[in-house]
């Protein structure tokens, strides 16, 4: 990638690190504004997709209600912003690699804002099932491209632990989520009660919107294109500081051949993520993140439902109001506990990510989830209170390792894998295939509730998180505390089984 000639790349610069007069180094590379100004505006993109998603699951009873939808209805409005999602990371995400992580950035924020706003009033079931999806398109684009923003701008030291941070605000989402639905409905307790639960996130997306004008281009896709000059400026305002280090940014001569994305290499496109160079990459970022989603996003979107059917508020179907708050509001407060186990998992993961690496992370985190699925399983047989007490403790400890493993991890796994110049493509494709398993989910989840029943359908899922535990061992590759920069470069002639190698030497 780097030339003989003069100059550094840019992980260097952000890399370095500071020394005392001695010359003893100070251990760690301090943060600048603007890479915590990327980091905040990173992190609440993740929020807004968990504030939503989650939230759809305590309005999903009042929206039947208020609709009249049956069982198939009610999985596509589960499923439309999972769909989205998954149209949008696989093709908005792609773009960053030719239109720019930062433009990308904004655009699926202004995305966002319009369906949220549409979808607050939305008059219809099939107009609700639209900009749900649209929603969903916006937030699938963020899957990507927040990863890579954050990515590309921070210390490769800390890039696992950071990265995973900005994730968590999904959980904290989910959480706010679940608490918007709950605060709403004691205020509120009619059938229209959803859209105030969709309208609350509007103005806090829109300080996010504005916030993400002014943000840097990523440095090292600037430096992809073979744009130098770009790229030494906006690592320079990346890396501003007081007082001023470094004086002077100036990189590396990309090598003769190792082209741009817009040049040479990047005529390649879609295709390279399946070149044999990459072909493990891709298979270890996308099918066990598909693995995941089949579990995580069914067991998220319908805890509220199991939770009011396991209360025995689970009978036939009433379109009375007062029973359906009634009973979402109970529901709501459970799965406001069952969900802190999120933030739990995150912190977790967040601590251990740079410690214990990203691979021995998800296969402990889907061996753990599968546990957590066979213990709410077990429930039904066993009498209250002791099946109650199975099913929370069940999907605690889901919700705990789904975080620890392969959530976070898929997510972080996505954006390291790939060179930087397909990298928004790897990852979106990997988010993609993850969210085909959600949408399968939480379309035929209601169905397959009315017949099969929960034991059955618990037990299928923890036997997809057995599977994504083998094939996460079987394309193992880590990336944890590498220059990704170099790595990529030093496999550049190889197939990716030389990363795993390469990761764990020094930079």
């Amino acid at each position: 990638m780097f030339g003989a000639d003069k100059g550094r790349s840019v992980q260097d610069y952000i890399d370095e690190m500071p020394v005392w007069a001695d010359g003893t180094p100070v251990g760690s590379t301090p943060m600048t504004g603007m890479q915590w100004r990327i980091w905040w505006l990173a992190a609440f993109g993740k929020f807004f997709e968990g504030m939503v998603v989650f939230t759809t699951a305590v309005a999903l009873p009042l929206i039947s209600a208020e609709f009249g939808l049956g069982a198939t209805e009610h999985g596509v409005i589960g499923a439309a912003s999972l769909a989205g999602i998954l149209v949008g990371a696989l093709l908005l995400g792609g773009l960053s690699d030719t239109f720019g992580r930062k433009f990308m950035f904004v655009v699926e924020m202004i995305l966002f804002m319009i369906f949220l706003v549409l979808l607050s009033v939305s008059p219809t079931y099939f107009w609700l099932a639209v900009f749900l999806f649209g929603v969903g398109v916006a937030l699938g684009c963020d899957y990507p491209t927040a990863h890579l923003i954050i990515s590309e701008s921070i210390p490769s030291a800390n890039r696992g632990r950071l990265v995973l941070a900005a994730f968590g605000f999904q959980a904290l989402g989910a959480l706010a989520g679940t608490a918007v639905g709950y605060a709403v409905l004691v205020n509120d307790p009619t059938v229209s009660a959803w859209r105030l639960m969709y309208a609350a996130v509007i103005l806090p997306a829109a300080i996010v919107t504005v916030g993400r004008f002014f943000i840097t281009e990523s440095a090292p896709w600037l430096f992809a294109q073979g744009r130098t000059m770009e790229a030494a400026h906006e690592t320079a305002r990346l890396l501003s500081r007081e007082p001023a280090y470094p004086h002077q940014v100036e990189l590396a001569t990309p090598a003769a051949g190792a082209g741009a994305s817009g040049h040479g290499a990047g005529a390649s496109g879609w295709r390279e993520l399946f070149t044999r160079r990459n072909r493990r990459a891709t298979i270890l970022a996308s099918v066990p993140w598909f693995m995941q989603d089949l579990s995580t996003y069914g067991i998220g979107l319908f805890t509220p439902t199991i939770l009011a059917a396991a209360f025995g508020h689970g009978g036939p179907v009433t379109h009375d109001v007062t029973d359906i708050v009634a009973s979402q509001v109970l529901a709501a407060e459970g799965a406001a506990l069952i969900d802190t186990l999120l933030i739990a998992g995150i912190f977790a993961a967040v601590l251990l990510a740079d410690r214990v690496g990203r691979i021995p992370l998800q296969i402990i985190g889907f061996i753990g989830c599968a546990a957590g699925l066979l213990l709410a399983a077990m429930s039904h047989y066993y009498p209250d209170p002791g099946r109650t007490l199975l099913i929370f403790a069940g999907f605690m400890l889901f919700n705990f390792m789904t975080n620890v493993g392969p959530n976070a991890q898929t997510y972080l796994i996505a954006g390291e894998v790939f060179p930087t110049r397909v990298r928004g493509k790897g990852a979106g494709l990997a988010a993609a295939t993850g969210k085909i398993g959600a949408v399968l989910t939480a379309f035929l989840f209601p169905i397959l509730l009315a017949d099969i029943g929960t034991t059955a359908l618990l037990i299928g899922l923890a036997l997809t998180s057995f599977a994504g535990a083998a094939i996460t061992w079987a394309f193992r590759v880590e990336t944890m505390g590498a220059d990704l920069e170099r790595l990529h470069q030093r496999a550049a002639d190889d197939s990716l089984d030389t990363i795993a190698g390469a990761a764990r030497e020094p930079a």
